[in-house]
């Protein structure tokens, strides 16, 4: 009988724990259990199973994607099945999905004890990688429901959209409880996201085994400014397509509410803040800012693939509408440098499939009336290894922005590391191949892609979810093996 249920054999592993510049170790890796149970060079195969020749390529941990959005414009059944399998075309392996209640998601209001067994209920059996929560408290009553969640489902992270307190999530919004479903006597505003602080403060000091894993992430973005500038920028007229978009919603509204949500941090004593996809210097500047201001609070800063692959003049057409927008090349080189120099905390893809009747309105050529979000899981892992590269990004730093990093934060304590002890979730690349995006050949249901066409010099071949090979030859293989998630302890 087979003692070893995978070997992957002849593999350059890359470890985040690894000496900046240490040439990836050419390796097996022997699998048990969705286990690694152990690596070393030249294991034997006659009591293996399974045997799979990894080439030579670089072996990554799995991408721990820590920003998607599954059934947010699809049913949440079928959009966990086909954007999971995108996930693992880009080496993702763990997909930790934004999901609040209103309009888009379930459609629903309500309290998340009734709400999110529907959601899980839904994921359950559709997913080929792994997969987590995140929830938004929208209303008082859930800020009530945080230590049931963190207790009963092992949910440690939480959101704020900051920009929701009167803009929708396209653009203007004329009734905010209608569109979040809220009680129309409150308020999704500035006050909200305090008490949700103040809430996520409470159940870390009553659930201390949770407390180091729960956290708080924060859409930054200013309503006011947005709204103004949306206006000024219409009726102006001189501006169209991504580049409208970006004025409408400018990049010192970024820096604005970074700096409004990292000072009711430091107010309600809350040290677990993460601020999502930060788009523009000024966003990162602004971030580095408070972070040396309240040196108490343990900021994580967030950017995605997409804001740094793709600025206003070279996504492929108004499919690259997005919050916060895709900005100038100048914004782009910056996000680059702060990446270089250490400041930047993990890269995620901010993955939302809009199908091609959903994202275009009845006038393709407004901006304004797109929706906004697109899908991009399965350029993650290859565009960072890519460009990073052509960059000087050391290979053990990309092992780390998508994986060991986010897996550390969120509570994924078996996740995120190629090393004996860990689920063995891998993604082997290789770094020396030449492609072209192209919409058609991705898993996904969205039928165009703001890369369209863009150069990539890295590739994900194969990658594994706790041993199991979902995709390999440019296919995703076999049925549903994606788990559900409890995180914290």
């Amino acid at each position: 009988m087979a003692t070893t249920e995978l070997l992957l054999k002849n593999v350059r592993v890359v470890r985040p724990d690894a000496p900046e510049g240490a040439e990836p170790e050419r390796l097996d890796i022997a699998v048990n259990d969705g286990t690694i149970v152990r690596l070393a060079a030249d294991l034997p195969d006659d009591d293996a199973a399974k045997v799979v020749d990894g080439g030579g390529k670089l072996a990554f941990p799995g991408v721990v994607d820590a920003h998607q959005h599954w059934g947010i414009y699809n049913e949440l059944a079928a959009d966990t099945r086909s954007e999971s399998r995108a996930s693992a075309q880009g080496g993702v392996t763990t997909s930790l999905t934004y999901m609040r209640t209103g309009q888009y998601y379930l459609n629903k209001g309500g309290p998340y004890r009734e709400f999110f067994p529907e959601v899980l209920s839904a994921a359950s059996g559709n997913a080929y990688v792994d997969y987590a929560f995140h929830l938004a408290p929208m209303m008082a009553e859930h800020i009530g429901e945080i230590p049931y969640l963190v207790e009963e489902h092992g949910v440690t992270s939480f959101k704020i959209f900051m920009f929701y307190g009167s803009h929708g999530l396209h653009g203007r919004s004329t009734s905010q409880s209608e569109f979040l479903m809220t009680p129309p006597d409150e308020r999704y505003d500035i006050a909200h996201f305090e008490f949700v602080m103040r809430g996520i403060q409470k159940a870390r000091e009553q659930l201390s085994d949770y407390a180091d894993h729960i956290s708080l992430s924060l859409h930054c973005e200013t309503a006011e400014i947005m709204t103004a500038y949306t206006k000024m920028v219409e009726q102006e007229g001189e501006l169209t397509g991504l580049r409208a978009y970006s004025a409408s919603r400018p990049p010192h509204s970024e820096g604005l509410a970074v700096t409004i949500a990292s000072y009711l941090a430091h107010e309600t004593g809350l040290p677990n803040i993460n601020l999502l996809h930060l788009s523009s210097e000024k966003a990162l500047s602004a971030a580095l800012t408070m972070a040396s201001a309240f040196p108490h609070i343990d900021f994580r800063r967030e950017v995605t693939i997409g804001h740094l692959l793709a600025d206003v003049d070279t996504a492929h057409g108004l499919g690259g509408k997005v919050n916060p927008p895709l900005r100038d090349r100048e914004d782009v080189e910056a996000l680059w440098r702060h990446v270089l120099a250490g400041e930047v905390d993990w890269v995620v893809s901010d993955h939302a499939c809009c199908r091609d009747e959903m994202k275009f309105g009845a006038d393709r050529d407004d901006i304004f009336l797109a929706k906004s979000g697109f899908g991009g899981a399965e350029y993650l892992l290859p565009g960072l290894v890519g460009e990073g590269i052509k960059r000087g990004l050391p290979l053990q730093r990309v092992a780390q922005l998508t994986s060991w990093n986010p897996a550390r934060r969120y509570g994924l304590l078996t996740k995120g590391a190629i090393a004996e002890g860990y689920d063995a979730d891998i993604a082997l690349v290789d770094p020396d191949v030449s492609w072209t995006v192209r919409a058609a050949d991705s898993e996904s249901t969205q039928e165009y892609t703001p890369f369209e066409g863009f150069p990539m010099t890295a590739k994900v071949t194969d990658t594994f979810v706790r041993g199991n090979h979902v995709y390999s030859g440019g296919k995703v293989l076999g049925d549903p093996v994606g788990k559900y998630l409890r995180r914290g302890r």
